[in-house]
């Protein structure tokens, strides 16, 4: 059972919580850019809460199901509909399972105010682990695909082909910030006492180069009095690293593993699936917490998606 590739959208890749246990190779973690959204289509779907799943960006793929019969459920703030082998069309709602049969089409038109959105079908996308994920990175072209994102007439295998199952819908809204929470990075020392002010009370604006990669800032220069550029250092997600032209980009799902820009602060594990969904032009403003909220913060982030959990199945 398949899916064919009518239009392959922007950016369509399969992606999963991510590839470990190799970052000292070299490899970074990958994995869908927004968690949440990411685990709540394979909970609606009661599926394995790390299936691989479709990510998509900005306007998504248009796709034929070449299967007996399926359920699907696509995630985030998503325009799409339904085309049925009749030809009639059904108004696509996210967070919702829709039963599909042979010949029926899936057109994801645009993501709404968002830059991501998720497409999981009942048990699965077949697609075989690349040391141990199927995420694919199009920068380092590692995982399924060749590590490229997918293209028009492609085919995406399925793991089952008669997988329907009870339509159901879950009551969700995206929340979204502008205000992102962080923590100090291990370079903070490194920039002026005024740089150091402004980073906490000025508004930084999210320009075009944006990507799983990583988002490029603009804004008042932050003005480094130490050294622009440091011996380079392990990365993780969410560091905010500073270049010379004082302008912060903050690292994502795809980033290199180090680094040798100065650090001036981390965005928190909780904040980064919001982060990552705002669009160029966003203006953005950074605010302080401590270590200790934001692992308390990230608790309950996790406890939220436990939640979800909970109520679907005993929906079952």
């Amino acid at each position: 059972m398949t899916f064919k590739i009518l239009r392959p959208g922007t950016h369509t890749t399969i992606q999963d919580d991510g590839r470990n246990g190799f970052y000292h190779l070299g490899i970074t973690v990958s994995g869908a850019i927004d968690k949440k959204n990411f685990k709540l289509a394979n909970i609606i779907l009661n599926n394995n809460i790390n299936e691989p799943s479709l990510e998509f960006a900005l306007q998504g793929p248009l796709l034929e199901f070449d299967g007996l019969k399926s359920s699907i459920c696509i995630t985030g703030e998503v325009n799409f509909v339904i085309i049925r082998n009749n030809r009639d069309i059904e108004e696509g709602y996210c967070y919702k399972i829709y039963n599909l049969n042979k010949g029926d089409k899936i057109d994801i038109k645009s993501t709404i105010n968002s830059l991501y959105g998720y497409l999981a079908i009942k048990e699965g996308f077949d697609f075989t682990d690349i040391w141990k994920s199927c995420s694919i990175n199009t920068k380092a072209k590692i995982g399924p695909n060749e590590g490229m994102k997918f293209d028009t007439n492609q085919i995406i295998p399925t793991k089952n082909n008669f997988a329907e199952i009870k339509i159901r819908q879950l009551r969700y809204k995206n929340e979204r910030s502008t205000e992102i929470r962080v923590i100090k990075g291990t370079n903070f020392d490194y920039f002026s006492k005024e740089a150091q002010r402004n980073f906490f009370y000025k508004k930084f604006k999210i320009t075009n180069m944006v990507d799983r990669m990583g988002i490029r800032l603009e804004s008042n220069k932050l003005e480094n009095i130490v050294s622009s550029n440091i011996k380079s250092e392990g990365l993780i997600k969410g560091v905010i690293q500073v270049p010379g032209d004082g302008n912060p980009i903050i690292m994502l799902a795809d980033h290199g593993t180090i680094g040798g820009y100065p650090k001036i602060a981390t965005v928190i594990s909780a904040d980064l699936d919001n982060l990552s969904q705002l669009k160029p032009n966003t203006e953005i403003s950074f605010k302080e917490v401590s270590l200790e909220e934001a692992e308390n913060l990230f608790m309950s982030y996790t406890k939220e998606i436990n939640k979800y959990s909970k109520i679907l199945n005993e929906y079952n």
